[in-house]
């Protein structure tokens, strides 16, 4: 049984790769491949510079700026589906890849160094007092739920629409209401911010908690006025299954077959 579970995830990744390559020129060749892998490594160190650059400069201007960096990245992002039809107007069946280039993996570069920051974010730290090493494990534990929570997600759906390639190609798309997304219907987000939550209470520090009790708001904008919104152009039936499903937490009554699919994948 855990065999052809595995099987099918290998064969859920491939797929997903293989969608990928069929759309973006440069993931068919290694050269291609480590030129967008830089491209994205090159955002992220930019970013997490500038980071270290104001943390030890103008220590003062968290949370407000992480904040803000944080919002340029949504925005950036949002750009990839505001400009498809400029894009493929202007550049056919290559608009994906231009798009995924300009805007794909900008934004997000700046949305994961925005969050790793959380993890290194000066400011005033948490009193040490009996129950601080209660929230640092709290952290730890949060961590590793949004890493499983992560994966679960990614080798249910693929990674073609972690890429969102659904976005200009709807139609190798359809809507994914079994596994994790019969319970939540944005567990990569949800690990995102289990993620931040737990780097914020690791790192035990009041501006990090802050700004991890603003991603949610963050998020919820995010797939409310762009994501969902696409969603629900291209897949009518998508509204039904919003109101079926919670986006980032499972209902109470579903936290045992949540914990279930977590651990053991079934």
């Amino acid at each position: 049984m855990r065999d052809s579970r595995l099987a099918r995830m290998a064969d859920g990744f491939t797929a997903g790769w293989e969608a990928l390559r069929a759309h973006m020129p440069p993931l068919r060749s290694p050269r291609g491949i480590a030129w967008l892998l830089g491209r994205a490594a090159g955002v992220f160190g930019l970013t997490s510079g500038f980071f270290v650059l104001v943390d030890r400069e103008f220590p003062e201007w968290m949370p407000d700026g992480e904040i803000v960096v944080l919002a340029l990245g949504f925005l950036i992002l949002a750009r990839f589906f505001s400009q498809k039809a400029r894009y493929q107007a202007q550049f056919g069946d290559r608009a994906y890849a231009r798009a995924i280039s300009a805007f794909g993996i900008p934004g997000l570069g700046i949305v994961f160094a925005s969050i790793a920051h959380l993890g290194y974010m000066p400011g005033p730290q948490i009193p040490h007092l009996w129950w601080r090493p209660i929230l640092v494990g709290t952290g730890w534990l949060s961590l590793a739920v949004g890493a499983a929570l992560w994966w679960r997600a990614v080798s249910t759906l693929g990674l073609d629409t972690l890429a969102m390639l659904y976005v200009y190609y709807p139609e190798e798309r359809r809507i994914v209401d079994s596994g994790i997304y019969s319970l939540l219907r944005h567990p990569v987000y949800a690990a995102a911010l289990r993620v931040s939550i737990g780097l914020a209470l690791v790192r035990a520090n009041w501006y990090a908690l802050l700004v991890a009790l603003i991603v949610p708001l963050f998020l919820h904008g995010w797939i409310r006025l762009v994501e969902e919104a696409e969603l629900i152009r291209q897949f009518p039936a998508y509204v039904e299954y919003r109101r079926r499903v919670p986006a980032f937490a499972p209902r109470l009554p579903d936290l045992g077959k949540f914990w279930r699919l977590l651990v053991l994948g079934r």
